[in-house]
């Protein structure tokens, strides 16, 4: 084992390779994350009402579900992350194995269901391919070891996050609390950040946009983003120290409004669309990992 991990090292772009290629059968599932884990957790909020709910309060429930993007109805009573075979939403047909291969399948189906010719997203392959170079780059930065690997679940999860922070303006907990723990847990030994660093960046991460969260509703008596958004920076500060905060910050802000304002010019949203802001922090905190130093000395030197 020691032998093939010393071929790796000294091979990156052999290694870069066997990541995408893994990574990519990885974004496939990442896909089904991103469809049906909102599902599961609709279900679950539900059943949560029904709890606390008699007979006579359980017509308050339909207008819940008519009002969810996908009602939870539309879908079988055993819903899981493996539990129903992935199917055509239109004909309900099953995907056959070989039309499920990442990126190659979809350009096989020329982007259609084989059965009854309905179009299939162009995302999901773009996830596929995402998340492959996303983890070949990093096996070609970090190459082989626990820096790599860790960095690896980081990106994994993060493409699950941004992909369902656009689709329902939602950052689940059980998904970015899990990556705070395991932030503070992998700098006990200093992995990318020292264990003080560490944690005081996941207070700051979180209180520097709680702290803006509550400037902004006490001056306009609106909510300018979710209390997922402020995990998810605390998420970045455990993972690589306080220092790369005002990067991560800074970078996000920057391309948020650049997008926004994209969008707005081109009349996609209006300006009193809700937009999430998961996604560019996620990127950004994804940039500061592998180049945040880099840009951070470049700066300081410019200065």
């Amino acid at each position: 084992m020691s032998e093939f991990i010393s071929i790796l090292s000294q091979n990156l772009w052999l290694f870069s390779i066997i990541s995408f290629i893994f990574s990519a059968v990885i974004g496939s599932f990442l896909n089904v994350v991103i469809h049906r884990f909102p599902v599961m957790l609709k279900r679950e909020w539900q059943q949560e009402c029904n709890q606390y709910l008699n007979e006579y309060h359980e017509k308050l429930i339909a207008p819940i579900s008519e009002q969810l993007n996908n009602p939870i109805d539309d879908y079988p009573e055993r819903y899981n992350l493996v539990v129903p075979a992935s199917a055509c939403p239109k004909c309900k047909t099953n995907i056959k194995p070989w039309h499920n291969l990442p990126i190659v399948g979809w350009l096989m189906l020329k982007g259609k269901c084989a059965a009854c010719g309905t179009s299939i997203s162009p995302r999901y392959p773009i996830i596929e391919l995402l998340t492959g170079l996303a983890v070949a780059l990093l096996a070609y930065h970090f190459g082989p070891g626990w820096e790599f690997i860790f960095a690896t679940v980081l990106t994994f999860v993060l493409i699950a996050l941004t992909g369902i922070d656009l689709d329902e303006m939602l950052l689940p907990d059980q998904l970015t609390l899990p990556l705070l723990w395991l932030g503070l847990l992998i700098n006990l030994n200093g992995t990318f950040a020292s264990p003080t660093d560490a944690m005081i960046g996941a207070a700051a991460g979180y209180l520097s946009l709680w702290s803006v969260f509550w400037a902004f509703k006490l001056l306009t008596g609106k909510e300018g983003m979710g209390y997922g958004d402020f995990k998810l920076l605390a998420v970045f500060g455990a993972w690589f120290g306080w220092q790369m905060l005002p990067l991560i910050i800074l970078l996000s802000s920057l391309v948020g409004a650049i997008v926004g304002i994209g969008l707005i010019v081109t009349k996609k949203i209006n300006k009193t669309n809700p937009i999430p802001f998961g996604p560019y922090i996620a990127a950004a905190g994804w940039i500061a990992m592998i180049w945040g130093s880099d840009i951070t000395n470049w700066y300081l030197s410019t200065l």
